[in-house]
């Protein structure tokens, strides 16, 4: 499989490097990390960020109050759609989508690829479809985005885990080489999408490479996966406070993930979705 590491949104909230650990200026730079699988099966997106309609009608698809506190950059060529074109490729060659969680910077361009079939944790679906009360539940899943799809398949956790965690194997059409790994507490059915880059799995251990593992928004910065200083800027750390929907499963979840990285650190690389300095990395 061939892995392409696509950023389908930017933004660029007030705090500068108080929000991203780097940046010199007032505004921080947050991507949307995304990633386009070449497969025997078609190509499959993980994530899609923003989409072509997002862009053209913010309004209502997107939260005003997203739109501003993260001062979100809507650009047509940073749409999953536009990326895809520039490896050679159009909407139908994608075939299949897998979404860590639903959020509206996560599930943006689910309409942009009307034929390809949309893999989520069922958790997930069923809190997005809930119309959770609270503000930031009815501010971060925003239906217009993804209410025309049609192919939809629902897993549940079961099977035989992965490196320890839960995990949801054999996904519909995918090669077994991609599987969801439930990381709950940032959203009720959050996951994290592992890919076996070197296209051989044992038993959750890859024989030839390494594992890929896209932990979504199971932390934000890269320094909050360092296994011996773990940190986090402090606009950053508010952030995450301010989205999760379960503090104890957030914060246990971050921390099984730096034991994951002490102990199999040679066999498993960890991305998040939102951090430019790892998509600059594996780019």
């Amino acid at each position: 499989m061939r892995i392409h590491h696509l950023n389908c949104g930017s933004a660029c909230p007030v705090g500068g490097r108080l929000f991203d650990g780097y940046s010199r200026g007032l505004t921080a730079h947050l991507v949307c990390h995304c990633l386009l699988i070449e497969t025997d099966q078609g190509l499959v997106l993980v994530d899609t960020g923003f989409g072509l309609r997002d862009v053209h009608q913010p309004r209502p698809r997107l939260s005003p109050f997203f739109l501003a506190l993260n001062n979100i950059q809507l650009r047509e060529e940073d749409t999953a759609l536009r990326a895809v074109e520039r490896q050679g490729f159009q909407a139908s060659d994608v075939r299949h989508i897998v979404v860590t969680h639903l959020d509206f910077d996560h599930a943006g361009g689910i309409e942009d690829f009307p034929n390809a079939t949309v893999h989520v944790f069922g958790r997930e679906l069923e809190a997005a479809r809930a119309q959770r009360h609270g503000f930031i539940a009815s501010q971060r899943y925003r239906t217009q985005q993804w209410d025309e799809a049609v192919n939809w398949q629902a897993y549940e956790a079961g099977g035989e885990p992965w490196f320890g965690f839960e995990a949801v194997r054999d996904l519909k059409g995918l090669p077994p080489e991609i599987l969801m790994v439930p990381l709950v507490g940032h959203t009720w059915g959050h996951c994290g999408i592992a890919v076996d880059t070197g296209g051989h799995s044992n038993g959750g251990h890859s024989n030839d490479g390494q594992w890929l593992l896209l932990a979504g928004d199971a932390y934000f910065f890269h320094g909050e996966m360092d296994v011996n200083n773990p940190h986090c800027p402090p606009g950053m750390r508010a952030y995450q406070a301010m989205m999760e929907v379960d503090r104890k499963s957030r914060l246990a979840n971050q921390d099984r993930l730096r034991g994951l990285l002490r102990g199999h650190g040679g066999e498993v690389r960890v991305i998040c979705s939102h951090d430019k300095v790892e998509l600059d990395r594996c780019r």
